[in-house]
């Protein structure tokens, strides 16, 4: 694998890199993120270990450069830092970083690191075909426009926020939220199954239409469950099949198909429920002009407990200028309508 380190410390950024060639590992180099910038530009690099305090450009600076980017594949980030403390560790987090390495460094636990980005870098190209049927069965929806891409990346910055939390820290692994990354967009593959007619209905729904667009998640979950019954040991799978299936519960019991309520629905389609629904509100769609960033917010934070699992929201509440910043940067660019419905009737598909 080619990585890219960065580091301005000479001496530091030589041991580094005598450590992972010896490993086998193709290494460039950069002095700070500016340099790792033009680094990242000119080099296929799937992975960078980075130093956090450096001159010109830092840790998190460059991470949250490498976020923004739109680059083939993922770019998996390892940390090098001296800090350790809570509030440190979440603002690296939520820089974009996947991993945390303590300087200094073991060259044993770097090396089981690299090991786990891997195996995750290597599931992606599974997931790039899984990402195709997805935008496959969206393209019979030509309205959605970049909802897919928005949806992954709000879920997992819901799940890394989420993992953070007590309640979360040791049941959200850096798998799991990868594996709710790189599903979430199968969310509603099962409206390859909805006739034309509903699915492409310019105005509102009838009570019975609606009912019919409800199947989706049926169609999905048990086609994506009846993969699993055949490759059980795929946990990609399941997540799919939960998301698909549960997205559309809601926190209370009153949500469909199965009317699961709290703990019951699985962690993955809560966090892509709200994902879902803040996307839903500020996309414009025939129906419907986009809410604002603030109108979806304050429709989120109401639904707390009701329609959204309150430790979600919790999460959404310290991210939602974040969520703010990716609505923008993968806008579909489309002029508003006048008429804006309610919440709840902007959410009826």
């Amino acid at each position: 694998m080619k990585i890219l380190v960065v580091d301005d410390d000479k001496f530091y950024r030589r041991i580094l890199t005598d450590a992972l060639i010896e490993k086998g590992h193709e290494i460039v180099t950069a002095e700070n993120g500016v340099e790792a910038t033009k680094q990242l530009f000119s080099n296929s690099v799937r992975m960078v270990i980075t130093d956090w305090v450096m001159p010109e450009m830092d840790g998190p600076a460059l991470c949250r450069w490498i976020r923004a980017q739109m680059f083939p594949g993922y770019t998996y980030i390892i940390m090098l830092t001296s800090r350790n403390g809570k509030s440190d560790v979440i603002e690296g987090l939520k820089s974009g970083a996947d991993e945390f390495l303590m300087k200094p460094f073991d060259p044993v636990e770097l090396e089981t690191r690299i090991r786990v980005a891997e195996r995750i870098l290597a599931a992606e190209h599974h997931y790039m075909v899984i990402f195709a049927l997805a935008k496959l069965a969206e393209s019979r929806d030509p309205e959605t426009g970049r909802h897919l891409d928005r949806i992954r990346e709000y879920s997992r910055l819901l799940g890394n926020a989420l993992a953070l939390t007590s309640e979360f820290s040791g049941s959200l692994s850096r798998a799991d939220i990868e594996s709710i990354y790189l599903t979430s967009p199968l969310h509603d593959i099962g409206k390859v199954g909805i006739p034309d007619a509903i699915l492409l209905k310019p105005g509102s729904l009838a009570p019975d239409e609606f009912e019919i667009m409800k199947t989706h998640t049926i169609i999905g979950g048990t086609t994506l469950g009846q993969a699993l019954a055949q490759y059980p040991g795929a946990q990609f799978l399941k997540t799919a099949r939960d998301i698909a299936f549960w997205h559309h519960e809601r926190y209370d019991g009153s949500g469909y198909p199965h009317g699961l309520a709290g703990d019951d629905i699985p962690v993955s389609a809560r966090i892509v429920a709200l994902a879902d629904v803040y996307d839903a509100l500020t996309s414009k769609r025939p129906y419907k002009k986009a809410f604002s960033h603030e109108e979806a917010r304050r429709y989120i934070l109401d639904q707390r407990g009701r329609q959204f699992d309150p430790a979600v929201v919790d999460c959404y509440r310290q991210a939602d200028a974040l969520f703010s910043e990716i609505s923008k940067r993968l806008s579909d660019a489309e002029p508003l309508t006048d008429a804006a419905p309610a919440p709840e009737a902007a959410l009826a598909r």
